[in-house]
Formats: C-alpha cells, sequence, structure tokens
C-alpha cells in the first residue's frame, strides 16, 4: 500500500509538475520557425485564452458560467506537462487522446478534489455542454489571434519552412498558394476546421482584415 503523503507535498507535486508548461513552448511556433526573442509557452496560451473568454462573455452575453470555463481552461492544458504540446500534424487524434488523459489522470490523483477535476478536463474536451463549447471555441481562437499577433510582428519567413510537416497540409497549401499571408491561412484554416459560431467568427474575420494593428 503507498505511503501516504501530507496535504502539503500534495500542494507542491501538483505545482511543481503543472510549472512545467512555463517551459513547454507551442509546438506551432516552433513548427514555422518564429523568431522572436521570446515565443509563447503553454502557460501564456492559457493565460491569453483565460482572458480571451473573460472579453468574449462580457461582449457577446453567452449564457455560460463563466468560473466554470475559467476553471476549465485553467486545466485544459496540464496533460502536457507531462507529453508536450503535440499538434494534429504529428499524432493522430485517438492516440494523443488516449496519452493525454493517462497523463492528466496522474497529475489530478494526487489531489483529493483530483476525481472532480478530471471530470471537469473530460468534460471539455467532450466539447458538448455549452461551457464546454465556448472553452474550446475561445482555447482555437486564442492560437489564431496569437498567430496574428506574429505575423504583424513579421516573426515568419513562408520561404524558410522546410521540414515543417504543417505546411505540408492539404488545406494549408491550398490557402498558402491563392496567395494567402501566414496569419490570414491560419485564421482562415480556423474557421474552417473548428466550430466557430457567429461571433467567434466575427471576432476572427476583424482580427484578420480590420484590427488596427
Amino acid at each position: 500500500m503507498p505511503e501516504a503523503i501530507s496535504k502539503e507535498q500534495s500542494v507542491m507535486n501538483y505545482y511543481i509538475l503543472c510549472s512545467r508548461l512555463k517551459d513547454v513552448i507551442r509546438t506551432g511556433w516552433k513548427d514555422w520557425k518564429v523568431r522572436r526573442g521570446r515565443v509563447e509557452s503553454v502557460a501564456e496560451h492559457v493565460f491569453g485564452v483565460q482572458m480571451l473568454a473573460i472579453a468574449m462573455k462580457s461582449e457577446y452575453r453567452y449564457d455560460v458560467d463563466i468560473r466554470k470555463v475559467i476553471l476549465m481552461l485553467a486545466i485544459h492544458e496540464i496533460g502536457e506537462a507531462v507529453i508536450g504540446d503535440l499538434t494534429r500534424f504529428q499524432i493522430g487524434a485517438d492516440e494523443k487522446e488516449k496519452m493525454e488523459h493517462e497523463a492528466v489522470h496522474r497529475i489530478l490523483g494526487g489531489l483529493l478534489d483530483g476525481e472532480q477535476i478530471e471530470a471537469l478536463f473530460l468534460e471539455f474536451d467532450a466539447h458538448e455542454t455549452p461551457e464546454a463549447l465556448f472553452a474550446y471555441q475561445c482555447d482555437k481562437l486564442e492560437c489564431d489571434l496569437q498567430c496574428r499577433i506574429y505575423d504583424h510582428e513579421g516573426c515568419v519567413d513562408l520561404r524558410e519552412q522546410e521540414g515543417n510537416a504543417a505546411a505540408g497540409d492539404r488545406l494549408v497549401r491550398e490557402l498558402l498558394r491563392d496567395g494567402t499571408s501566414w496569419s490570414s491561412m491560419w485564421m482562415e484554416f480556423g474557421r474552417r476546421t473548428y466550430p466557430y459560431d457567429d461571433h467567434f467568427r466575427a471576432v476572427s474575420e476583424y482580427a484578420q482584415n480590420s484590427y488596427p494593428f
């Protein structure tokens, strides 16, 4: 029978493990060879998507429990503290889900409220409840907006993408062949791929075409 650990150790174990996300650079930015002195970590993405959720709830009056959404988003990437940030171009969805769920179960297993928190993570992953679908759209749009910022800063050279699996995707190639910029390609890819409702689509289009950077 495993030796019981103190509450203090449980807190520290969880905090130390999740703190790894401060040093995990988002794989998409590495794949596209974003050139910048400081590139976004997974932990910074978690902060960004929570702030985006607050703004979207405020301006569009979504009928969701924003406190639940914020907690959902706080934990939605914790599995990456164990498995790293794997993209759709690196691994199949089913395999990634299995790995991530096992990692989340391991991370939360040491907390007294671990089962309830894990249930919240699984709810997010299913994208079925109003809160989970809202949070999922925030998660995807935040990435699109960060891409737009990096493109505005001139951080990506499309001529230097050797070895980039994402650049070989059929839809990505199609959009880039049309002369689309990197961020416009990325944002159009998002609008075609993810279940954005009218409000998320409107923010995406505004960020791409109208925002006065």
